[in-house]
């Protein structure tokens, strides 16, 4: 069940990191196949810490931008409440709302 699996694995792994497997076999120096799959190799170590520190990033960002909606959220349900029903403030205050004004 595996074996299917594992020869793909090996062959991926072989077509890339195996200088005379690859399509690098072409070049008649051994030098410069080697030069060329280290820059490929630092370009793909650039490309997935890129990768992964945007999506962390992103992760950040989405919090930092779920908080502000949540603020604007809140401010707004306390001036619609302000505005509607102001003696909802008013519980527990110790202060008398009589109308009268000291």
């Amino acid at each position: 069940m595996f074996t299917g699996a594992r020869n793909k694995v090996a062959f991926a792994w072989n077509f890339i990191f195996d200088h005379e497997v690859s399509p690098l076999r072409n070049l008649p120096d051994v030098a410069v196949r080697h030069y060329v799959l280290q820059v490929l190799g630092a370009m793909w170590a650039v490309a997935a810490s890129v990768a992964i520190g945007s999506y962390t990033f992103f992760a950040a960002s989405l919090l930092g931008h779920s908080v502000l909606i949540a603020a604007a959220a809140i401010t707004v349900a306390t001036f619609t409440t302000a505005a509607t029903k102001p003696n909802a403030f008013m519980h527990n205050s110790g202060r008398r709302n009589d109308g009268e004004h000291e």
